[in-house]
């Protein structure tokens, strides 16, 4: 099967146009290609990785990191939950107002002047004195973090539809990466020489891949569209309303973040107490078991490209429904967690990469909004799971925690089940590798 790449160009003269299609070569007229070609050099997808990696750790220092913060600004370990619910309302925003407007200016400059942005809120973030500095300050963090997602999006732009749910696989496993070198990173700093150098840290090398990205980054066509900064917002809902496999995606994609925040948020808090009493080096590299995670991420989106996508998600969802099993027996062994964090990681890569290929091939031209719409839903649930989950904690310990992930994982299980029949055709079947 061919999928059909001629789709509405973002120029549309209102909203409702939008979804309407074109003649063939008005995408390539707009500047969007799809073709791949020279710039997707294993070294051009390399640094789509490394700089999605980069981008995503500064959202996620924090983890491990929530008690020594707290006890350094005298915060109650509530509260201490906020740190990283700032951070992902902030990432929600930056999805709204940032990430749509690669479809409206040069991607390449946007993602330079993010980055730049992102170097000066970690410094914020570095030295923040009180607890309102640092909510404020990890806020933005989140806000500019979602250059992550402008990168995919460009990135899934420039790559041949054949191949393009295994580049966008390829570009996740750097978030992948990002994450789980991010907990360890964190944790070894601040054994070092404190939480403060994490951020400041983190901010000179921010400035480094801004420049190695201003000079490597491909050049691609501005987009031509008439719509204005605020249309183009409108638009997002436009997209949700008429596109059902969006719909459908974000809302697991919400129940799957949510999952996985609602284990990683208070997993510092067991693992620093009695028994184990781990350093919060020993708690960042703990989290190296989630590298499985990486090859879920490259994987999926060969086997999505292949039109093996639904079948890859309830696999997926039903590995991360299984894995709160060997998660609740941490009392036991922490072997049994790492076992759990293993499966756990790899199904929410797969579902999340499987989500992306799904979504990007139905508006070619709209992928910066496709990806801002879909993870507007990622950052709701990342925000619910990793503040609720620490309130579980303090009320009802590690067992109630589990309890939350095993009822989210089965609602994502039946949701997804359910909504089989509802998913187009075009977003599930396989795409011919030599043709467009």
């Amino acid at each position: 099967m061919t999928i059909d790449q001629d789709a509405p160009p973002a120029g549309s003269a209102n909203d409702a146009a939008c979804l309407r299609p074109v003649p063939k070569g008005a995408l390539e007229s707009a500047g969007f290609s799809g073709e791949g070609g020279p710039s997707m050099t294993p070294a051009t997808i390399f640094l789509f990785a490394a700089a999605c990696g980069l981008a995503v750790a500064n959202a996620y220092f924090a983890h491990p990191l929530l008690d020594v913060m707290a006890d350094d600004l005298k915060l109650s370990r509530t509260v201490a939950g906020l740190i990283v619910g700032a951070t992902q309302l902030g990432y929600g925003l930056g999805l709204i107002l940032l990430v749509p407007l690669g479809d409206l200016v040069d991607r390449r400059k946007l993602i330079i002047v993010q980055s730049l942005l992102s170097a000066a809120a970690l410094v914020c973030a570095g030295f923040s004195s009180n607890a309102a500095m640092l909510l404020g300050a990890m806020a933005a963090v989140g806000f500019l973090a979602v250059v992550t997602q402008a990168l995919v999006a460009y990135a899934a732009s420039l790559a041949h539809p054949s191949e393009r749910g295994h580049i966008v696989g390829m570009v996740t496993s750097g978030i992948v990466f990002g994450i789980l070198l991010a907990r360890s990173v964190a944790g070894a700093l601040t054994d070092l020489s404190g939480w403060r150098t994490v951020y400041i840290v983190s901010a000179v090398l921010t400035l480094a891949i801004a420049f190695l990205l201003r000079r490597a980054l491909p050049h691609q066509q501005r987009p031509h569209t008439s719509l204005s900064y605020f249309g183009l917002i409108r638009s997002l809902g436009v997209l949700f309303a008429e596109e059902p496999v969006l719909r459908i995606r974000a809302v697991i994609a919400m129940l799957i973040f949510a999952n996985i925040t609602t284990l990683l948020a208070p997993l510092v808090l067991p693992l620093t107490a009695p028994p184990y009493s781990l350093s919060h080096t020993e708690v960042g590299l703990f989290g190296l078991a989630g590298a499985a995670g990486a090859l879920g991420a490259m994987r999926a989106g060969r086997w999505a490209d292949r039109g093996h996508g639904q079948r890859t998600t309830g696999i997926a969802l039903a590995l991360m429904l299984v894995a709160w099993l060997p998660i609740s027996m941490l009392h036991r062994s922490i072997l049994w967690l790492i076992l759990g964090v293993l499966v756990i990681d790899f199904g929410l890569q797969a579902t999340h990469v499987t989500n992306q290929g799904m979504i990007y091939r139905v508006r070619p031209d709209a992928q910066n909004r496709l990806t801002a719409a879909y993870m507007v839903f990622y950052s709701i649930g990342s925000a619910a799971g990793s503040s609720t989950s620490t309130i579980i904690y303090a009320h009802a310990g590690w067992p109630g925690v589990c309890l939350s992930g095993m009822a989210i994982s089965l609602a994502t299980l039946l949701f997804w089940a359910l909504t089989l029949r509802a998913t187009p055709g075009m977003a599930t079947q396989g795409v011919d590798q030599g043709k467009g």
